[in-house]
């Protein structure tokens, strides 16, 4: 019988080693607050000519066909029941007296809102010109927009008593930023956080489809709309549409919805993005572009243009909405 000895297999290359393979590269979802972005271009997405002439005909069509209808039927109630046909104009009498009255509400609100424009563009003007009379003039039209206003009283006195010794237009508007607009912005920052917050929360926790896009959208309308109260007084309801899609277009023109280093950067330090699953990821993402439209609502409604440096930052306003909802 044969006897089995070892044999010896010679290579000819060597045998390659599990240290010199390649990594395996970590597959990372790098959220891109896709729930905002539809959210942004919703709102700033302006209708054509085309589709404007088709909803206004349309609307005219069903005034004038309701108008008729509860016409004819009127007269027919009173040639039947003189009563009850009374009583249906009075009703008709009153919702047009409502009507009436909201569309007044909707006119104040735009000249409150034209008012709040044009003080920002002469505060400008003077701020590029020095010019300290202008300057002083903006700060006097500032304090009677917030006479009424309680949370601003202490600020008044206070910077009446200080404007004497401003003696240039950057000075002048220093001050009315320190005493009159503090409180305003606190406030304005209250409610761009409330609504980073909300929608951070439901893009995290609600895997409903379409329930994130619903609820950024209604939380940034909302946003938009108690900033332009804290700093005009009010706001209705076509004008706060119309200042939404400016606010909107303006962050597309401008790109400030895109989501880049500075942003993930901002929100955590650009590493927490990795270690979350992707719905929070995408929560915190979507909650710091609502603060980024908040800041533009902010900048737009306010009388007064922010201090070179001085303005509310994305990154701040993130980090204080979002305390405590998502740990590292």
């Amino acid at each position: 019988m044969a006897e089995n000895k070892p044999v010896l297999i010679e290579l000819d290359e060597e045998a390659p080693q599990v240290a010199d393979a390649p990594q395996v590269p970590d597959v990372i979802h790098t959220p891109q607050g896709e729930v905002m972005q539809s959210v942004v271009k919703l709102a700033s997405r302006r209708p054509s000519r085309l589709a404007r002439w088709f909803w206004g005909l349309l609307l005219s069509l069903l005034v004038t066909a309701v108008s008729l209808t509860a016409y004819n039927a009127v007269l027919g109630l009173i040639a039947t029941t003189p009563m009850l046909g009374y009583a249906v104009t009075g009703l008709i009498a009153l919702f047009v007296v409502v009507c009436v009255l909201i569309a007044g509400k909707e006119l104040l609100a735009f000249a409150s809102l034209g008012r709040v424009d044009r003080l920002h563009t002469r505060a400008e003007a003077a701020l590029s010109d020095n010019d300290l009379a202008a300057a002083k003039k903006v700060a006097d039209d500032l304090s009677r927009l917030y006479a009424r206003r309680e949370e601003t009283a202490w600020g008044r006195a206070r910077m009446k008593e200080r404007m004497a010794d401003s003696f240039d237009a950057s000075a002048v508007f220093a001050v009315v930023d320190q005493d009159l607009m503090t409180p305003l912005d606190k406030a304005a920052q209250q409610e761009v956080e409330a609504a980073a917050r909300q929608v951070a929360t439901v893009t995290a926790l609600v895997p409903l489809a379409l329930a994130d896009v619903l609820t950024a959208l209604v939380a940034n309308l909302r946003m938009i709309r108690r900033i332009a109260e804290i700093y005009a007084g009010r706001s209705g309801t076509l004008g706060n549409w119309r200042l939404t899609r400016a606010v909107m277009t303006h962050l597309v023109a401008t790109g400030a919805v895109a989501v880049g280093d500075d942003l993930i950067g901002s929100v955590a330090g650009g590493s927490i993005l990795s270690k979350v699953s992707r719905r929070f990821g995408e929560g915190i993402v979507n909650g710091a572009l609502t603060a980024r439209v908040g800041v533009a609502a902010m900048e737009v409604c306010r009388p007064l243009p922010f201090e070179q440096g001085k303005g509310p930052r994305t990154g701040q306003i993130v980090k204080s909405a979002l305390a405590g909802l998502f740990n590292k």
